[in-house]
């Protein structure tokens, strides 16, 4: 099939642009609603009534120029009306049957496209997290089994990469809505409380399933890892039998193409869920930005409490100073007023021309400039902001003394942090009571680990297992008895409250 030339591809978009884009639009509608209706063409005075015109129908004369005019640029084809010809008259009369070319659907599938894309709500899906789950569940079933049908693995990785790029992509879009969703809202107090409450509630609710069901994600990826390379080279095998016949090495190379490209979408898929290297999962990230919106609506909440506590802002304090001005009864009000607020006053205080000539008496702050003699300014101090001094240039000081201070400092407290981490991060379950005394650089690292540990928990009883957020450490925190107790002694005092079981494992 021959190629679309270039200057027809440009002219199918003319009718966008064109001095008559609504109407033209108009009658491309009636068009793509027809194809939809499975109906092959339609004649003017059908285009006439059906179109959506507004308030103003056109005259069938202008529903047929415009017909033409879109025939013309390739978005539509013609061919003459015979079916209605009653007379010689009619035959002779130009009469034309209209329908979408090869190239105007493709504009009306891509105008549709751009326009749904436009309007689409991107949201946090967890029901997406559920399918996920399931899909993960259905292919450690089919991975346990000898020999796996190809179909039915071929549909459950289908399946669940199509459920993981829309929960990927919706979850991108809404973050970067966030922001402009917020300022949109910054106008009424009424329309951001309500927004508000949206906002949290539908936050809360994700980040409780997403923490919820991710342990569990991440259980199944691991524990598929390990076997999902067979899985996968069933889904590219079956997927290279539609590819175009050729020789045993291109069907070969068709299948290792396809293979890679699972895996690929395999390694991402584990990315999200799964920790690689010093680097947290993608879902982690995604719950901290999620978290971080809160904080954010929280402060255009306080700017708006700002706005209505009465606080002016500079185009307030403008039209103030215009009604003072319009009250002024003379000009020389008008002049001490605009001297006071505009600071108007002499500055022959700051000095700029220290070196008067002999004689010359010094002029008191209050002298006006008209009146006085002109001061000369250096060319530096007017392209630059500052003037250079007169002399020699300071001596270059030598600071290699407190570069070796504050390089020892940084060595000693490096020294200090990692003797820290390797008094805590044992890998070994140890409960609080057993941690004994620790001194003040473990104790901080201590505290650090363990508020991001019961930040993650959803009720006291819960167990829970994270990646610090260097990326350097892994803690695991369960609860022991409500009853228990543990104290841990440092320089500060004495650190008390329940027992629990802490794990932290270094990642490196």
């Amino acid at each position: 099939m021959a190629a679309f030339p270039i200057t027809a591809q440009a002219n199918l978009f003319s009718h966008v642009s064109a001095e008559k884009a609504a109407f033209y639009r108009c009658v491309m509608e009636v068009f793509a609603a027809a194809k939809r209706q499975f109906r092959l063409h339609l004649r003017p005075d059908e285009v006439l009534a059906e179109g959506d015109w507004g308030a103003q129908t056109p005259r069938i004369e202008e529903v047929q120029a415009a017909l033409a005019q879109l025939t013309e640029w390739g978005n539509l084809e013609s061919q003459p009306d015979t079916a209605r010809v009653a007379s010689l008259n009619d035959f002779y009369r130009a009469r034309f049957l209209y329908r979408l070319s090869q190239g105007g659907e493709a504009v009306e599938a891509a105008l549709a496209v751009f326009a749904r894309t436009l309007q689409r709500r991107a949201e946090l899906q967890t029901v997406a997290l559920e399918d996920i789950s399931a899909q993960l569940q259905t292919l450690q079933a089919l991975a346990d089994q000898a020999m796996p049908d190809a179909a039915k693995v071929h549909a459950a990785l289908r399946d669940l990469v199509r459920v993981f790029e829309s929960l990927a992509d919706n979850a991108q879009a809404f973050m970067a809505g966030i922001g402009r969703g917020l300022e949109l809202q910054r106008a009424q107090a009424d329309a951001v409380m309500a927004y508000k409450r949206r906002l949290i509630d539908y936050l809360e609710r994700f980040i409780g399933d997403l923490v919820n069901r991710s342990g569990g994600i991440a259980q199944r990826i691991e524990s598929l890892s390990p076997r999902i390379d067979p899985l996968l080279w069933q889904a590219a095998q079956r997927e290279a039998r539609d590819s175009a016949p050729g020789g045993e090495a291109e069907q070969l190379d068709a299948n290792a193409r396809g293979w890679q490209v699972w895996r690929e979408r395999w390694r991402g898929l584990r990315r999200w869920f799964v920790a690689h290297g010093h680097e947290p999962p993608q879902a982690e990230l995604l719950r901290s930005k999620a978290r971080a919106a809160i904080p954010q609506l929280l402060a255009a909440i306080a700017a708006l409490n700002e706005r209505r506590g009465g606080r002016s802002d500079r185009s307030a304090d403008f039209r103030m100073l215009a009604g003072w001005f319009a009250a002024c009864a003379s000009d020389d009000e008008a002049h001490c007023l605009a001297r006071a607020a505009f600071a108007l006053n002499p500055a022959r205080h700051f000095a700029l021309n220290p070196a008067l000539p002999e004689g010359t008496p010094e002029l008191p702050a209050n002298t006006p400039w008209a009146e006085a003699p002109p001061l000369r300014i250096h060319p530096r101090l007017r392209e630059y902001g500052e003037a250079a001094p007169r002399g020699a240039m300071p001596r270059v000081r030598q600071r290699d003394d407190e570069r070796r201070l504050l390089a020892a400092q940084l060595r000693e407290e490096h020294a200090q942090i990692e003797a820290a981490r390797q008094r805590l991060a044992t890998g070994q379950a140890t409960r609080l009571s057993e941690l004994g005394v620790l001194d003040s650089h473990a104790f901080s690292l201590f505290l650090s680990l363990l508020g991001e540990a019961l930040a993650a928990q959803n009720s006291p009883a819960e167990t829970v297992e994270l990646q610090s957020g260097d990326g350097l450490l892994r803690i695991r925190l369960q609860p022991l008895e409500a009853d228990s107790r543990a104290e841990i002694t440092t320089p500060a005092g004495v650190f008390a409250g329940r027992d629990h079981q802490i794990t932290i494992t270094a990642l490196k």
